[in-house]
């Protein structure tokens, strides 16, 4: 019914069913961990008007520190998280508060089956979404690296301070325009 894939390691499809909605996952060697994929097989969907919520669980020396990082359903059946940095994050009330405590090594990814209702109301960790603000910087970074390139290209000395360049605003939009054109081609053409 679900598998789970940490990052750089094989699918993992061996869960414990530990009630008749809820499942759970052994990840060794928790420390290395930073995004893990949960997802529907396919096998076996969800009964109508249900979904499954996703906790995880970091290994500490009081127990399961259980943090809700989201859900799957029928419709959106697989959910990518980053777990990184929830080891110091609190956690709230779950159905996984109870379970027993496993290895300081050994971190857990509980689903419990639950209805949608239920579900659209629970708030899942901030920090677990998978951060897209990284790739973002790199790329304005790249941007205006390649609009400062460009538009010096096109540069001449001022007449009255030769210490001054100016730059015609056609200039401009020739780069907006071979930039629009390059994305277009390759998105991640900024990367090389």
């Amino acid at each position: 019914m679900f598998g789970v894939v940490v990052a750089g390691r094989l699918v993992q499809t061996d869960y414990e069913q530990v009630t008749q909605n809820q499942f759970l996952f052994n990840i060794v060697d928790a420390d290395s961990i930073n995004h893990v994929v949960v997802f529907l097989t396919g096998q076996t969907p969800f009964p109508d008007g249900y979904g499954g919520a996703v906790y995880f669980a970091w290994p500490s020396a009081q127990g399961q520190n259980w943090i809700l990082l989201g859900h799957i359903t029928n419709i959106k059946p697989s959910a990518i998280f980053k777990v990184s940095k929830l080891k110091s994050s609190d956690s709230s009330m779950n159905p996984f508060q109870a379970m027993t405590n496993q290895p300081v090594h050994v971190a857990q990814i509980g689903i419990s089956v639950d209805p949608l209702t239920e579900l659209s109301q629970q708030t899942p960790a901030t920090s677990a979404a998978v951060s897209n603000l990284e790739p973002f910087v790199d790329f304005s970074k790249k941007m205006v690296e390649n609009l400062f390139n460009f538009v010096t290209s096109f540069s001449s000395p001022l007449p009255p301070v030769p210490t001054e360049t100016y730059i015609p605003s056609s200039v401009l939009q020739k780069w907006y325009d071979s930039f629009i054109r390059k994305m277009q081609q390759d998105p991640y053409f900024w990367r090389s």
